[in-house]
């Protein structure tokens, strides 16, 4: 259906180390659909990051289908997939990872810049997108003079910023105080539904899981409806 943003089927990783295989993922099934947002819970290893690298783009499986935006990924050129996963789909980690010695502006810009935009309209563009997670006062400032929660809104800002159909969220409140993480998970979920962007959440916290449309859990390689 032309709302599905994410479809994986019998999705597979495996790794080979030192003559052995260790199977992570054991066939994944999967819809995400336009404006859906979806928790992805299980204990540590159990291989939610590399699902979400798979569906990003960022690895691949070792076996298995995966569609996003209607494209089947296996019949696209490394430039086709490429561009997919620069323009379409928005990464938010634990750690904003943002450019130490630019400020949260050009941050928030960068994603523009690289798919083209000319650098006035990206900085134009970028300044709304910080407005609608409340950092317009602290545009100019560099990333290490303001608080962890500003600098995590400006990660989302700048996840935004190419208007993604699909936006993978990694433990994003992992490494925040509660109430800053209630106020991420709340930007999250505000910016998917104006935006009808597909959110996926890899999560620790029953809290923000519990206020996804969806919970799915990964256990032994297997993904199951919570």
């Amino acid at each position: 259906m032309a709302d599905i943003v994410v479809r994986a089927g019998a999705l597979t990783k495996t790794y080979s180390e030192e003559n052995e295989k260790l199977e992570v993922l054991k066939g994944i099934d999967l819809e995400i659909r336009k404006g859906e947002t979806v928790a992805l819970m299980g204990p540590s290893g159990a291989g939610k990051s590399t699902l979400l690298h798979i569906l990003g783009l960022m690895d691949s499986a070792s076996s298995g289908n995966l569609e996003l935006m209607g494209r089947k990924i296996e019949d696209l050129s490394e430039t086709e997939a490429d561009a997919i996963r620069n323009t379409q789909v928005g990464f938010l980690f634990q750690f904003h990872y943002l450019l130490p010695g630019l400020t949260l502006l050009e941050n928030s810009a960068l994603p523009l810049r690289i798919a083209g935009m000319e650098n006035v309209q990206a900085l134009q563009a970028a300044q709304g997108l910080l407005k609608s997670v409340g950092l317009e006062d602290r545009a100019h400032h560099l990333p290490s003079r303001v608080s962890g929660g500003e600098q995590q809104r400006a990660a989302l800002a700048r996840a935004m910023a190419a208007h993604p159909k699909f936006l993978i969220c990694d433990e994003p409140t992992g490494n925040l105080d509660l109430e800053r993480g209630k106020e991420i998970r709340d930007l999250i979920w505000a910016l998917a539904k104006a935006e009808g962007t597909a959110v996926i959440v890899a999560t620790h916290n029953p809290e923000l899981a519990a206020s996804a449309d969806r919970v799915l859990r990964l256990v032994d390689g297997r993904v199951t409806e919570k």
